[in-house]
């Protein structure tokens, strides 16, 4: 080095800089190409979707037909795993806790995401930090419906002989805290409806007795009523949605008999565990509405009485954030507690 001129020493550190740096530009392409080989080759193995209640039910089938649909997209089994128990929290709440790489989902339903948290004391899992929306499914519309002899037929004649009713106007649901019961409670704190709930065990015995004339009243999904309304058994009085049920276009909305705002439905969707990465959601997302706009898809759910609800991450997340809070106020001012 000494004996270096000052010409040769300059050329010597130039040398050594380039290649310092060519090295550098070198590493920095290889981990770049590693990081989007990694996030190209997802999934690169089957993927667990987590169904928090047993099989056979309407959510179970919902979650079932998506999962065979992802599989054909993303070309890997999508494979439904059911975690029945505390009405839904259970399996929820192992998917909050799993590892956060995206081959653990979660099929999300609002009677455990944003009810359960108000109704239970202790649901083992926060849905407004422990979960990564992916994409709402679908919507459940639900519909009030009367025996035939009850001698109101519209909304507001149902209210007017609620109040006339020293011990209320009795309606009848699948169960405690479901979204059909909070649906219920809202009806009455919005409009003063003198209305005593029902809890059954579930919607198929409610439907017989509303049918056979024990209750006057039930509030369910469409899809649980509709072959009685179409036959005559039942009467169908509104439903909940913003817009009428397409199955049941005669059937007017609450919103149409005058109670604003009363757009309140039943949902299933696609749940990640939180901090999940960005680049999988977004795929995850990119291939559920894919599914969901096919339309042998959404007659299939349509059978199930589910509407297709394809969207992006934010506005399911914006939804959930709603119900959420909303569901809040209307649980705490009926003191709805888990039986």
């Amino acid at each position: 080095m000494k004996n270096l001129t000052t010409t040769h020493r300059r050329h010597w550190l130039q040398n050594l800089l380039t290649t310092s740096l060519t090295a550098g530009v070198c590493a920095a392409l290889a981990l770049g190409a590693s990081t989007a080989a990694a996030q190209t080759a997802y999934p690169a193995k089957p993927i667990r979707l987590v169904v928090p209640f047993a099989p056979g039910g309407v959510t179970d089938t919902s979650g079932r037909l998506i999962a065979e649909q992802l599989s054909k997209r993303l070309g890997q089994q999508v494979i439904v795993d059911n975690k029945p128990g505390a009405s839904g929290s259970i399996g929820t709440q192992m998917v909050s806790a799993a590892e956060p790489d995206g081959y653990t989902l979660l099929l999300g339903f609002d009677g455990t995401l944003v009810i359960n948290p108000h109704v239970f004391p202790k649901v083992g899992f926060d849905t407004a930090k422990d979960f990564a929306p992916i994409g709402k499914i679908g919507d459940a519309i639900l519909i009030l419906v009367s025996h035939p002899g009850v001698p109101a037929k519209t909304l507001k004649e149902v209210i007017a002989l609620s109040k006339t009713q020293s011990g209320g106007l009795s309606y009848g649901t699948s169960g405690t805290g479901g979204t059909p019961h909070i649906a219920g409670e809202l009806l009455k704190q919005r409009t003063g409806a003198n209305l005593t709930h029902i809890p059954y065990k579930g919607g198929g015995q409610a439907m017989v007795d509303v049918m056979g004339g024990s209750i006057p009243l039930v509030y369910t999904a469409v899809a649980g009523a509709i072959q009685h309304v179409k036959s005559g058994k039942l009467h169908a009085v509104a439903v909940s949605s913003a817009q009428r049920a397409p199955s049941l276009p005669d059937v007017p909305t609450f919103i149409e008999n005058g109670v604003a705002d009363f757009d309140i439905n039943s949902w299933v969707g696609l749940l990640a565990p939180a901090k999940t990465p960005r680049a999988i959601v977004d795929k995850l997302n990119t291939e559920l509405n894919a599914v969901l706009n096919d339309p042998a898809v959404r007659e299939r759910l349509n059978t199930l009485g589910i509407t297709a609800s394809p969207g992006g991450p934010e506005k399911f997340g914006r939804d959930m954030a709603r119900d959420l809070s909303r569901y809040a106020a209307v649980v705490k001012a009926a003191n709805i507690k888990a039986e």
